[in-house]
């Protein structure tokens, strides 16, 4: 398992590179944005403003969410483990809860195609996995072995 190492029958927990950890982070809330702005200038272009408007609606859903995550996670130089912990459950709750809320606000309020606003808002999940494999060690090779 990543960030645990073997030691006889226990394992212990590998120091985490928080700067790196929250650069990551706030990269993928950038890289979400950017991918926000082109798909809706994009369905704008292809398609119509309601459209675009959707899109920029479901992608945007998931990058305050990210953001909101990402910003209480790492927004504070912590560095007690167990007040990291606590940020990430945190973050994640907030994260959830706003993501719902502003689900329905768009839902109940913004004239949206469905469609489009439930497909942008998965495909900024993308961001998460190109920046996954981007943060995968080089080579094989495992940091600190």
């Amino acid at each position: 398992m990543p960030g645990l190492k073997p030691s006889g029958d226990l394992y212990k927990v590998s120091a985490i590179d928080l700067p790196r950890a929250r650069r990551l982070a706030f990269g993928v809330v950038l890289a979400q944005a950017v991918l926000t702005l082109c798909a809706a200038l994009i369905a704008w272009a292809l398609a119509d403003r309601r459209v675009a408007l959707s899109v920029l609606c479901g992608a945007g859903i998931a990058t305050v969410g990210s953001l909101a995550m990402a910003g209480l996670t790492f927004g504070s130089g912590r560095a007690n483990p167990q007040r990291v912990l606590g940020a990430f459950y945190l973050g994640e709750t907030v994260k959830v809860a706003l993501v719902m809320g502003l689900f329905v606000v768009v839902l109940k309020w913004v004239d949206v195609a469905p469609l489009a606003l439930f497909v942008a808002f998965a495909a900024t999940f993308l961001v998460y996995w190109v920046a996954l494999l981007g943060a995968l060690p080089r080579g094989g090779a495992h940091r600190g072995a």
